[in-house]
């Protein structure tokens, strides 16, 4: 499962201290001009390295396409792309061999192939996100010329609400969990404006599961809601219930938004709007009680770089994965039309 979509399709590989990580994309439309600039902005707005409260891990990310574009647009065959790995330090990862960390997959992937590449998580790094984005990048320029728009922003880091917190409070959070060698969760609220009504499957290709399956496959992602969400469990219909209304175009809209944007399953030509919420990063710079690969007792204490709070560089991630999906869906609807 390293394929994710139907039409729109984006397979990656690599691992964190491989040579290099990459992807294919798949189904893109032939004859789409695609800005690699506006690709390698997208990327730089992940990259690791950027503040003090981040990874200090230096990657330039720098994307090399290999197939599928010709004088800046596209052949319809599969976009092929590599970045490169230049900044590994796979001995700070020597003392994971044969030790657990709690809360990673180094357990449940031994537990899968009987082997694991140990440095730097491998193929479970958040290292294998950048691919994500590149992706997100091609798809969103698709998704701009049917005026399809993507915006996301943290919205709360360690239980506090950024939207009302004084500017600078998000730092403040992490720079403190970080001198105590903790680490932070948080939430990412994402917005999808321009969405034509009818995008989505009714019953088991629901729009609200395709995103949520997408946002989910991002490393530490632990929760998914869309419009009022789980709020919407304590409140009464008569308090959440979208009435439909003319929208002075001759078109119809809706008076509030509950749902989403999403009814059904299908997108009702409002605003998409959904939350992903994010576990604290297991990885934490003090000694944790665990057990090595022959089960027996060990401490560990964790060497390297690492982030405090996954939120920060979440959010281009969260958007990617939102215009791949969303651009898989126009392309399924395009389809039933032909």
């Amino acid at each position: 499962m390293n394929t994710f979509g139907t039409l729109f399709r984006v397979t990656d590989f690599g691992e964190s201290h491989g040579p290099a990580i990459g992807g294919v994309i798949d189904g893109i439309p032939a004859g789409i001009a695609i800005d690699l600039d506006a690709v390698q902005t997208e990327l730089d707005r992940r990259k690791p390295g950027q503040s003090l409260l981040t990874t200090q891990r230096k990657e330039a990310d720098k994307i090399v396409v290999l197939s599928g574009i010709y004088e800046g647009r596209t052949l319809g065959t599969p976009i092929g792309f590599m970045i490169a790995n230049n900044d590994q330090h796979s001995s700070d990862y020597e003392n994971l061999r044969h030790v657990f960390r709690p809360g990673h997959a180094d357990f449940t992937y031994a537990a899968k192939y009987g082997h694991r590449d140990h440095r730097g998580g491998g193929r479970a790094s958040a290292r294998e996100t950048a691919v994500r984005v590149a992706a997100g990048a091609f798809a969103r320029q698709v998704l701009a010329a049917h005026g399809i728009t993507i915006s996301a922003r943290a919205a709360a880091i360690g239980g506090v609400d950024l939207l009302t917190a004084p500017q600078g409070t998000a730092e403040k959070l992490i720079e403190e969990a970080k001198f105590a060698g903790d680490t932070l969760g948080g939430i990412v609220a994402c917005s999808v404006k321009g969405v034509p009504a009818g995008l989505g499957e009714p019953i088991f290709g629901k729009l609200q599961a395709m995103l949520a399956s997408a946002m989910m496959s991002i490393n530490a992602a632990h929760g998914f809601d869309y419009g009022d969400g789980f709020d919407m469990a304590a409140r009464r219909g008569s308090e959440v219930i979208d009435n439909f209304i003319p929208d002075g175009n001759g078109g119809i809209t809706t008076a509030a938004n509950h749902s989403g944007g999403i009814q059904g399953g299908i997108s009702n030509g409002a605003e998409i709007t959904f939350r992903v919420a994010f576990k604290p990063i297991a990885t934490m710079m003090r000694p944790v009680d665990t057990v090595d690969d022959c089960g027996q007792p060990a401490t560990l204490q964790v060497r390297g770089r690492h982030d405090v709070c996954v939120v920060p560089r979440a959010v281009p991630v969260v958007e990617a994965m939102a215009a791949v999906t969303v651009l898989d869906a126009l392309m399924l609807r395009q389809a039933r039309r032909l």
